[in-house]
């Protein structure tokens, strides 16, 4: 049964959307704009006398996808203020290098996983899953690779 959107309604969503707001969000400042951006869309829609089905699941997608969009918008910015400029830093390469070769001397068991973590799989699950090992062997491998990883680097 579809209802019309009510201020009473509205004002009633409030703790519903700021809970969930302080979870999606980065800060109290953050879900408090996030939550009064939700309702002023939703009041905006009250003005247009637009009925909803279930207003609370609603609000909550509709929290949900600003909270998403303004993350998507923030690292576009982010990507482009900051990382548009930068140069290529020597030592951070040569870091690289050395981690690379001290990878290739690892046990042939740990080697392989890590050489999937350089690729890019960061899931255990994933790595898992590619290699057809139990996820608790997968673990201890990553594990004690990067215990290696870190001995061997630390000099």
């Amino acid at each position: 049964m579809t209802q019309h959107i009510t201020p009473r309604r509205l004002v009633s969503l409030i703790p519903l959307l700021t809970r969930r707001a302080r979870r999606l969000a980065r800060s109290r400042a953050e879900a408090e704009d996030l939550v009064q951006d939700t309702l002023l869309s939703l009041c905006q829609r009250l003005h247009d006398g637009s009925r909803v089905d279930d207003l609370p699941a609603y609000a909550m997608r509709m929290l949900s996808n600003r909270a998403r969009r303004g993350l998507r918008v923030q690292a576009t910015d982010e990507l482009e203020d900051d990382h548009a400029l930068t140069e290529p830093d020597a030592l951070l390469r040569l870091d690289c290098a050395d981690t690379l070769a001290a990878i290739a001397k690892l046990p042939k068991a740990q080697r392989q996983l890590m050489d999937l973590v350089v690729a890019g799989e960061t899931s255990p699950r994933a790595l898992s899953n590619a290699t057809g090992l139990p996820l608790g062997t997968v673990m201890s491998r990553l594990a004690r690779a990067r215990a290696k990883l870190r001995f061997v680097l630390s000099d």
